[in-house]
């Protein structure tokens, strides 16, 4: 569509990545719970309801089918559905892997090997909304998988940019694998406390989703580079540009 010039109306504004009859794809602002949560605050999915009756002068309830979650304090691309069809069928290409996702991500340190896949089985604690690692065939754990590439380093800052493609969606995946290979995201509270500060922004962004239109079966791009601030900027903008267009491309350099 218009990469992005379009934007939501209300509070917070959000750019539009991608929109038509079928589909929604916004920049989703950190900070902001997907849904409805325990904390009461205002939720993405929502606040895209009364955007759309807004817009569109629409009478009664609004249907927006949520497709995929982030995290809390992650931002980043999101696209979700405008009718139960294109839900469902967006749903079934999660399950058969023709929705792919690509996150990059600031952690402290460098990852042993510049390029791997982390396998672990996941637990989570649904009292304290955390995840451990567990041995595997531990009752109730998942495994999770994903892949990483390192694509810089800060070595003054003792940082590293990772890219990071996930073959599994599992609760808070990125920031516990990462953190089990000691390489705790910048700013993540949970799961690296002892390098973080309170009130660091967590430095995880969903900057690609791609996947074939529901309907027309085209396929679909959306791309949401971070934002311009620390630790973001250590890198030039070119690193994040240059990996949409590989993704965008049909690569994902692995």
């Amino acid at each position: 569509m218009d990469g992005g010039a379009k934007r939501t109306t209300g509070q917070p504004e959000m750019a539009i990545l991608y929109e038509d009859n079928h589909l929604l794809g916004i920049e989703k602002p950190v900070n902001v719970p997907t849904q409805e949560d325990a904390s009461g605050d205002p939720d993405l999915l929502n606040l895209l309801k009364e955007d759309l009756k807004r817009r569109y002068q629409k009478p009664g309830n609004v249907y927006l089918g949520l497709v995929h979650r982030l995290d809390r304090p992650v931002g980043g691309a999101m696209i979700f559905a405008k009718t139960s069809k294109a839900a469902s069928r967006l749903a079934e290409a999660v399950r058969s892997r023709r929705f792919g996702k690509t996150y990059v991500a600031v952690v402290h340190g460098t990852p042993p090997q510049r390029q791997g896949r982390l396998t672990d089985t996941l637990l989570k604690d649904e009292r304290t909304n955390t995840v451990a690692v567990v041995p595997a065939g531990t009752p109730g754990g998942k495994e999770a998988r994903l892949d990483y590439k390192v694509l810089g380093v800060a070595a003054e800052e003792r940082l590293s940019l990772v890219q990071v493609e996930l073959h599994t969606g599992r609760p808070h995946q990125i920031r516990v694998q990462m953190s089990r290979i000691g390489c705790p995201l910048y700013g993540d509270q949970k799961y690296g406390a002892a390098l973080n500060k309170p009130g660091q922004q967590i430095a995880l962004w969903s900057l690609y989703i791609g996947f074939p239109h529901p309907v027309g079966k085209q396929p679909v791009d959306l791309i949401s580079l971070p934002p311009r601030q620390y630790p973001w900027q250590l890198w030039e903008e070119r690193v994040y540009t240059n990996l949409a267009a590989m993704l965008q491309a049909g690569e994902n350099g692995f």
